[in-house]
């Protein structure tokens, strides 16, 4: 609701538009009804933010509205790099089935690579296999092997889904993305903003050298708690992984 000029202040008149306030030259010459009413606009506002706000809005719905009934579910990061061939693909597929296998969905980012891996293990195992893909130049859209899919424009709309609806996460080996993931989650844990959830590492060989960075630079100089580094647990065996993941699941 906009109201007419109001209290006088140092910067001059105080003007409110709902729980905006303006005053001075950032008051606007126009009230927001005409410019509704104006018939010459173009589409122009299509590209501002409050227009953005809806659509963010809308993707939050969406995502509830799909992952609400899920159920128990565990999400595994890792590169959109890796081919079948590789271990950590295969790897990567056998946690995908035996976390299907124990009636729990497995949530990955939807695309190629260790992400198809795991909802192809998923999948082939019967087992309800979740994508959650972002719209990037170049990238392939969801993999073949996901049941339940969603494609998301915003990277944070995506890592809240992530979030809400996983009880525990395999990190597999992987570049930014999946550190970014990784690091994100580790500071929601490690900031009580979420209940903690166990996170395994993948790859001992692959992770080893950033946990002793952690333990050694980062917590030696006080930037980290001694006990942060310890929110992980590292291993190399699939079924290990899984049953650690799966293990804040009651």
């Amino acid at each position: 609701m906009m109201t007419e000029h109001e209290t006088q202040s140092p910067l001059g008149s105080t003007y409110h538009r709902g729980p905006v306030i303006m005053r001075g030259d950032m008051i606007p010459q126009e009230s927001t009804t005409a410019n509704l009413l104006r018939s010459d606009q173009n589409a122009d506002w299509l590209h501002m933010d409050p227009w953005r706000v809806l659509r963010i809005q809308s993707e939050f719905v969406d995502g509830f509205g799909a992952l609400a009934e899920l159920g128990p579910a565990i999400s595994v990061f890792g590169s959109a790099r890796v081919q079948e061939q590789d271990p950590d693909y295969q790897a990567a597929q056998t946690m995908g089935e035996l976390i299907a296998r124990q009636g729990i969905a497995v949530i990955t980012g939807g695309g190629p690579g260790i992400m198809e891996a795991a909802n192809r293990g998923a999948a082939m195992a019967g087992g309800r296999s979740v994508g959650l893909g972002i719209e990037l130049p170049q990238e392939q859209g969801i993999n073949e092997w996901v049941n339940l899919g969603m494609s998301f424009r915003y990277f944070f709309v995506r890592k809240t889904m992530f979030v809400k609806y996983s009880s525990g996460v395999i990190i597999c080996p992987g570049g930014f993305g999946t550190l970014d993931e990784m690091f994100e989650l580790l500071t929601l844990v490690q900031t009580h903003k979420v209940t903690s959830m166990p996170i395994v590492l993948f790859g001992r060989d692959y992770w080893q050298g950033l946990l002793d960075w952690l333990a050694g630079e980062v917590s030696g100089r006080g930037m980290i708690a001694p006990v942060d580094p310890h929110l992980v647990t590292v291993t190399d065996d699939p079924e290990e992984a899984v049953r650690v993941a799966v293990s804040g699941i009651r």
